[in-house]
């Protein structure tokens, strides 16, 4: 009868046909809820900051509690757990410590019980590989350029996104960046030690754990024996596994592996580097002191050769590149154009990107008779800013290109402020976005890394790659990276030697692009790739062109990336807009999680998510199998399928959680 009531019920709610979860036949009654967060015990130690970046980058929520502040709260067992409506609660769904000894007396007996009780673990950041967490040391010392490997157990218990090898960065030969402990287990009757990721002593000889589970006393810990930093690749590659180990998969917070890059300048010809002059031709050059410097015939244009190369390149990668356009260049070249009409011919294969007419300089009005140039006092007008957007709107459409007229970038990412001689926006800029519906405009990530508005527009960082707009062959990009990196005496600008943030390097021969330039420049982006950032790089079209220089640095990027990270963790090749989307995302949700909207736990093996504030799109990651909830009749669960997207062996997505929401899933 009571299924016949059920089905009824499901028919007038117009869910008929949707299958329903099964009951346990004898349900227990629930004994434990977790909330999804996570406890980190602050040193302010290199170990623990490497954690809380990679928590903030896929952005789990957490509670950091400085260890070294006078009158901090006591670790207590209230502070870890207590009750809601009968059932016992873990505040926290991991911790995170300096190492194991960080706490003692009192406090390292109420977490032990804590994490007995509620079957919670715990990763000690960085410690020696010593009895206490069941090793002993089998060697130690630099691992700068040894190669890592993810063990069976590892890929089992989170790091399953790689395929195995992890290089250990060695970025300066003549400094030690890197130190480690190869522990071997010791464990005591009773308990286990379990490698996660192990190495191996350079040149040979001793094996052992750098990262592995010590599981005694009803607990596990995860024991980390090599030192790393935030910034170190390694770092990053690994920093995902200990989340989804910590949190056994199921958390609040998303990540994913972005690489897109724009291509500046499409259809204009781009100023020419002078090797013999040290200088831009057409822009920096100075006829009065260079004289044989030719300044109308030096420039740099892609060909139709150079299209073609393109598209064979995008389709044998599975990445597109985005053409970021100025008509102006197309229409100048003359009606028969070659490259217009092959990018025209190809034009199902690119992605299009507003770039204005013909990128003139967008806020104020430059005085160029002094060095640096500054400021007159006059803005470039609306007018004429709207001018720019409109006719290369036009100018795309009149060719049947697929654009979409809310992205732009703007000529050198000007009318948006530029120090230190512009310091604010052209006022105009704003305005003129807005009147053009234009809802993203490009920003520079080397001079602002954060969103922010401008009328209509939001802003969307961009990385710049050393691969300079105006070279287009291999020796032009070494001698103007030795003008710019070595010092006066070396034949450079000595710019390196005045310049904190630049670091001067003996001169590059003929080889110092294929040996060290290409190795530096993709190891800059892939870092990009794999923090879950999702800001694009940019080049352009003269990089394109003849040499073609930034094909090795992209084909260095993606083939270290599926080197190292398996074929169901691909890396995500955004639109302009969909990388606004994400920066988007991320900055509300940031900011949700700083005020605690989220409420978040985990109950008889389901995630309740409850939305205390306005709507909000919240990122989930869980374990592959699991579904949503959508809905609740009569005691049973209505299935509305499998859980968001997967990725690197999980299922995560980024859910829309009304005001007052709540969404539900059933974790497998």
């Amino acid at each position: 009868m009571k299924s016949r009531i059920v089905a009824g019920a499901l028919a007038l709610l117009g869910l008929a046909g949707i299958a329903l979860a099964q009951p346990a036949l004898a349900a227990a009654a629930p004994k434990q809820r977790i909330d999804l967060r996570v406890l980190v015990l602050d040193d302010a130690g290199t170990g623990i900051d490497t954690l809380r970046a990679q928590l903030d980058r896929e952005g789990v929520p957490y509670d950091a509690l400085d260890l070294t502040a006078a009158g901090r709260p006591a670790i207590t067992a209230a502070y870890l757990a207590g009750t809601v409506s009968g059932v016992r609660r873990a505040k926290y769904q991991g911790v995170i410590v300096p190492n194991e000894l960080s706490v003692t007396g009192a406090e390292a007996t109420a977490l032990a019980d804590f994490e007995r009780e509620f079957k919670v673990r715990q990763i000690d950041a960085y410690t020696f590989a010593g009895s206490n967490v069941g090793l002993t040391n089998a060697w130690s010392g630099v691992l700068d350029g040894a190669t890592m490997q993810v063990t069976e157990a590892g890929r089992a218990g989170g790091f399953g996104y790689l395929k195995g090898a992890v290089p250990i960065d060695d970025r300066d030969p003549a400094v030690s960046e890197s130190f480690g402990y190869l522990g071997a287990s010791a464990a005591p009757a009773g308990t286990t030690f379990t490698p996660l990721v192990t190495g191996s002593q350079p040149g040979g000889g001793a094996t052992g754990s750098l990262m592995g589970v010590y599981a005694h006393d009803g607990r596990e810990e995860l024991v980390v024996t090599l030192a790393a930093n935030r910034y170190q690749t390694h770092a990053l590659e690994l920093g995902h596994g200990l989340i989804t180990w910590l949190t056994r998969g199921t958390h609040l917070g998303y990540t994913r592996n972005y690489f897109s890059v724009h291509v500046d300048d499409v259809f204009l010809p781009d100023d020419r580097w002078d090797t013999v002059h040290n200088c831009t031709v057409g822009d920096d050059c100075n006829p009065q002191r260079d004289p044989t410097v030719q300044p109308y015939n030096q420039t740099v244009r892609m060909t139709k050769d150079d299209v073609n190369a393109l598209v064979t390149w995008q389709n044998a990668r599975g990445v597109k590149l985005d053409v970021v356009f100025n008509g102006g260049g197309s229409v100048e070249a003359g009606a028969g154009d070659p490259l217009t009409a092959a990018v025209v011919a190809n034009k199902a294969q690119f992605r299009f990107i507003n770039h204005t007419y013909e990128h003139p300089y967008l806020g104020c009005v430059q005085d160029f008779t002094v060095t640096p140039w500054k400021c007159t006092g006059e803005w470039v007008s609306q007018a004429d800013i709207s001018a720019q957007i409109k006719q290369n709107v036009d100018w795309a459409k009149s060719k049947g290109l697929p654009i979409d007229a809310s992205e732009l970038v703007t000529g050198e990412h000007s009318g948006l402020r530029t120090l230190p001689q512009m310091p604010t926006d052209n006022p105009n800029l704003a305005p003129a976005l807005t009147a053009n519906g234009v809802k993203y405009v490009a920003s520079d990530a080397s001079r602002e890394q954060t969103a922010r508005t401008v009328g209509s527009a939001t802003t969307v960082p961009r990385f710049p790659m050393n691969i300079y707009y105006n070279v287009a062959t291999v020796a032009e990009e070494v001698d103007e990276y030795n003008w710019l990196y070595t010092s006066a005496a070396s034949g450079g600008s000595g710019i390196c030697e005045n310049n904190p943030a630049s670091t001067c390097i003996s001169p590059l021969g003929a080889s110092g692009f294929a040996n060290y330039i290409v190795p530096l420049e993709s190891r800059i982006a892939y870092d990009h790739v794999v923090s879950a950032n999702p800001a694009p790089h940019y080049a352009h079209q003269s990089n394109l062109a003849e040499d073609r220089i930034l094909y090795p640095v992209l084909d260095a990027v993606l083939a270290r990336y599926r080197n190292t990270y398996t074929t169901a963790t691909p890396v995500v090749n955004p639109k302009f807009a969909e990388s606004a989307l994400q920066n988007r995302r991320q900055a509300a949700w940031t900011a949700a999680v700083q005020s605690r909207q989220i409420e978040a736990y985990l109950l008889d093996g389901k995630v309740t998510v409850t939305n205390k504030g306005n709507a909000l799109d919240v990122p989930m990651t869980a374990p592959s199998g699991t579904t949503v909830v959508s809905a609740s009749l009569l005691g049973l669960e209505v299935a509305g399928g499998a859980f968001g997207e997967a990725y690197g062996g999980e299922r995560s997505a980024w859910r829309s959680i009304g005001k007052n929401g709540q969404q539900t899933l059933r974790v497998s």
